[in-house]
């Protein structure tokens, strides 16, 4: 079972930039693709980001394209989202997710192993 735990949420104002980091447990890390995702409160979850599993390939959201940018680094079994210029609908929780194979996906019923979550919020 691959465990997942993320770190680098806050409070920032409108403007500022956060990383979010997600650290794997499994072996067969540098295998499969990964993703974040969100859920705003009284909404649903939705994709934000995903990477293929050796970095090359990624996808976003019309929402945060331009603003974040999705990255991994196979050797310390981590992915990262880096979010610049935050907006005040960014406010959510973030979650990791491991896919059950080596793309990025931008649906979550192709992601098998979930985050706990990390709460992002930002400040108008």
């Amino acid at each position: 079972q691959v465990q997942l735990v993320e770190s680098g949420g806050g409070l920032v104002q409108a403007g500022d930039s956060l990383r979010l980091s997600c650290v794997a447990s499994t072996h067969t890390f540098d295998r499969l693709g990964m993703g974040w995702f969100r859920q705003a409160a009284g909404k649903e979850r939705e994709f934000v980001a995903g990477i293929n599993f050796a970095g090359r390939n990624s996808g976003y959201a019309d929402s945060v394209k331009g603003r974040f940018t999705i990255s991994r680094d196979n050797s310390k079994k981590t992915v990262y989202l880096q979010m610049n210029r935050l907006k005040p609908e960014d406010t959510a929780v973030y979650f990791c997710a491991a896919a059950s194979h080596p793309s990025g996906s931008r649906q979550a019923s192709e992601y098998g192993a979930w985050g706990q979550g990390i709460q992002v919020t930002v400040s108008s």
